[in-house]
């Protein structure tokens, strides 16, 4: 069988032909392809996106031309998981997504838009807001910081007297240090971006809602809101603290229509961006953690279970916090 974009990266390395390939380009970059390890379940053309910008497309495309004569051969695009969009699921609703414009945000809009939703697909990225309303026209985008009301406000103006759902995806990872060694800075806005905006958003949100008489409201965590070995001391707070208000307006707003849910994903290969400054005490005690990470997901994967939770298909869910993590919170 022809190797191709969406051959998984373990049959590439599996592959007399193709495994030099990839670990001849790991080589020219100076990286390890024991990295691998964690995606070898994932297509190849899902390195683009875990490079966060690194890896172009063109790099993937050489990749196959030269493990099939220069020729890229025909790509049903079948191998493994593939997203069956249910069609018509968010006919009529507008629904919210913060962090849109890139990584799980951007999966989740766009699988909103082709549900029928209309999207509200809010990020701090104007740029990469324009590139995601070029790939779905019918979107309306915001682009703003989440973390001054102003921001919120433009949101909550754009989505107009109706809002059904609300997906608050955006968040960043902290430097990975303890407490003994957090800083103001890193506290603060870790918990800013992950805890008090998604918050904010819940509180504009909540009134429409309510008099509505119904919507849905659905917060990432983490697996590192599930215990306290995953990540870094502001993180780690930041995705309890999201569980913790989840919970709590579930519990005030199940009687009026409302549901309020969580999704704690694991290691998703598009990944949050780390920050400089790693804390080295930090990275050595969470690292044998991270490593038995049993498997990453893509965006796509992530969008699959955000979307079920916010859709009517989780009628009877309020209060949930659904581990999409591939198992890793069970070991």
């Amino acid at each position: 069988m022809a190797l191709t974009a969406h051959s998984t990266i373990g049959e590439w390395l599996n592959d007399e032909v193709g495994g030099p390939l990839v670990r001849g380009l790991f080589e020219k970059t100076g990286a390890d392809p024991e990295l691998l390890t964690p995606v070898l379940g994932l297509p190849l053309q899902q390195l683009v996106a875990m490079s966060q910008g690194a890896l172009p497309q063109s790099v993937v495309d050489h990749l196959v031309r030269a493990a099939n004569g220069g020729e890229i051969p025909e790509d049903t695009g079948t191998e493994g998981w593939t997203e069956k969009p249910t069609s018509g699921r968010f006919s009529g609703k507008t629904v919210i997504v913060t962090g849109a414009a890139s990584g799980i945000g951007k999966a989740t809009a766009s699988r909103i838009a082709r549900e029928g939703g209309r999207v509200i697909a809010a990020d701090i990225s104007a740029e990469r807001l324009d590139a995601l309303k070029a790939e779905l026209p019918d979107i309306v985008t915001v682009a703003g910081d989440l973390t001054q009301q102003s921001a919120i406000d433009a949101v909550i103006a754009a989505a107009g007297d109706r809002i059904d759902a609300l997906a608050n995806v955006a968040g960043i990872n902290d430097d990975f240090s303890p407490a003994g060694e957090t800083t103001d800075a890193v506290w603060d806005r870790v918990i800013a971006i992950n805890l008090t905006a998604p918050f904010k958003l819940m509180r504009a949100v909540l009134p429409i809602m309510e008099a509505a008489g119904s919507g849905s409201i659905l917060n990432v965590s983490s697996e590192a809101g599930l215990r306290g070995n995953a990540s870094g001391n502001a993180y780690t707070a930041s995705k309890h603290g999201i569980i913790g208000i989840t919970k709590s307006a579930a519990f005030m707003y199940g009687p009026k229509g409302i549901r309020v849910n969580s999704v704690a994903p694991g290691g998703v290969a598009t990944g949050i961006p780390m920050p400089p400054n790693m804390s080295e005490y930090g990275s050595g005690r969470l690292a044998p953690f991270q490593q038995a990470i049993p498997t990453v997901a893509t965006a796509e994967h992530l969008a699959a279970s955000i979307t079920f939770l916010l859709s009517d298909d989780a009628v009877n869910i309020n209060g949930a916090v659904l581990a999409s993590d591939g198992g890793w919170s069970v070991q």
